[in-house]
């Protein structure tokens, strides 16, 4: 008996489409759109409209408890012909630029010594991040204590050893109370620039640094010719935050001074505050907060402008 084998043959099967939807967010210009818009609308929601609203107040004169009432630039115009606004501008630019010497001056130091082989080189670096990771208040608080007139560990030191008696007042003379902010503001911000400016370092190739000594060039000059020029992008864009952050700073100094004494150390944002929520005066403290950002904008401006012209 022969064996008979029947061959079936089957329909093809035709694949299935994909769905509308499925195919056309799978695209990578509609795809890139849906990563985008989320981080926009929260842009929107938290910057955005409180911005807008902003500019709104500064244009109203709106006393705490109060319908506004519109009345234009006329906040500005006050600001204009307030001599304490003047004073608070100058604050907050010798704040901003004696700050953010120093603290790239003495971060570049640390970042150049840190880039250097010595045991512990790690354990170091993590206790010079120290600063930067505590709270701001927390640390801020502690600075308190350190410049207290009678409990001050700075005077201690300076009668012991026969420099003063009795100390000075830090944050009670308004010349020493704007020296003392910066020097907390600088030792607060030294480990962003130094690990900053440390990772710059590392990506410079060590075969430049061996070209350059062979040719004769001093530790000087490959400092100069070498670490500079390619260090400069890295210092244009922890300069660029630095300015921002310590232009609008807050914390330190609402919670060191409050702006004193006899409106020294107010800066823009603490005089805004104080104007807004202390006096009750919103759209007064909307247009002071308003007024940091044309010259912060021409600051940045200027930097961009001057890092293009290195790069032609």
């Amino acid at each position: 008996m022969s064996a008979h084998t029947e061959t079936l043959t089957r329909p093809a099967i035709r694949p299935r489409a994909k769905p509308s939807l499925r195919r056309w967010t799978e695209r990578e210009g509609v795809f890139s759109w849906l990563m985008v818009i989320p981080p926009v609308l929260f842009l929107v929601a938290l910057v955005g409209y409180p911005f807008v609203y902003g500019i709104w107040l500064s244009l109203e004169n709106r006393p705490v408890a109060r319908a506004g009432e519109f009345i234009g630039i006329g906040n500005f115009v006050a600001n204009f012909h307030d001599p304490v606004f003047w004073q608070v501008a100058q604050n907050t630019f010798v704040y901003t630029f004696a700050a953010t010497a120093l603290k790239m001056a003495g971060g570049l130091a640390l970042a150049l010594v840190m880039n250097q082989d010595f045991r512990f080189k790690n354990s170091i670096r993590a206790i010079m991040l120290l600063p930067f990771i505590v709270p701001t208040v927390l640390s801020t608080i502690a600075w308190m204590w350190i410049l207290d007139p009678s409990f001050s560990v700075v005077n201690w030191f300076l009668i012991r050893w026969g420099i003063a008696n009795p100390g000075p007042s830090w944050l009670g003379n308004p010349s020493l109370a704007m020296f003392s902010l910066i020097m907390v503001n600088t030792w607060r911000g030294l480990p962003f620039y130094a690990i900053t400016l440390l990772a710059g370092l590392q990506t410079i190739s060590p075969e430049l640094y061996e070209a350059a000594t062979i040719d004769g060039a001093t530790a000087l000059a490959r400092f100069r010719y070498v670490t500079l020029p390619l260090l400069k992008p890295v210092i244009f864009i922890v300069t660029m935050f630095s300015v921002i952050f310590t232009f609008s700073d807050f914390q330190l100094v609402y919670v060191l001074t409050r702006g004193g004494p006899a409106n020294a150390t107010h800066l823009f944002a603490t005089y805004a505050f104080d104007v807004a929520m202390g006096a009750g005066q919103f759209g007064l403290g909307a247009s002071i907060a308003l007024s940091m950002l044309p010259p912060l904008a021409l600051l940045i401006a200027g930097m961009a402008w001057y890092m293009r012209g290195e790069k032609q």
